[in-house]
């Protein structure tokens, strides 16, 4: 086993254990604003660090470029969705107006 092999293997058992800790979270919590923080992490860390596992697995080239591109699209598209989310949420439950800027 080389060392990239290894660097991909601990990013992969990181981002797992990211994602299933979500998981448990999101069926554990109760109310919608809960979950939403309980689904940031996976979107953030979780399948961020497994695509880059796989990238340092794939090794250097342009499958490698591609995959960290998702995992910066992930990345960055993951807090803003949940924003996004969270804000609907807050307007279907009346807690903002509907046309509020904030």
């Amino acid at each position: 086993m080389t060392l990239r092999h290894v660097c991909a293997l601990v990013l992969l058992v990181g981002g797992i254990g990211v994602l299933l800790l979500s998981a448990a979270c999101l069926v554990a919590l109760p109310r919608p604003y809960q979950r939403l923080h309980a689904l940031t992490p996976a979107t953030s860390v979780g399948a961020p660090l497994v695509a880059l596992a796989a990238a340092v697995d794939t090794g250097p080239g342009r499958a490698a470029v591609k995959l960290i591109l998702i995992a910066a699209l992930i990345a960055l598209g993951g807090p803003v969705t949940t924003m996004a989310i969270g804000r609907a949420t807050a307007q279907h439950d009346r807690v903002l107006p509907r046309d509020s800027p904030q």
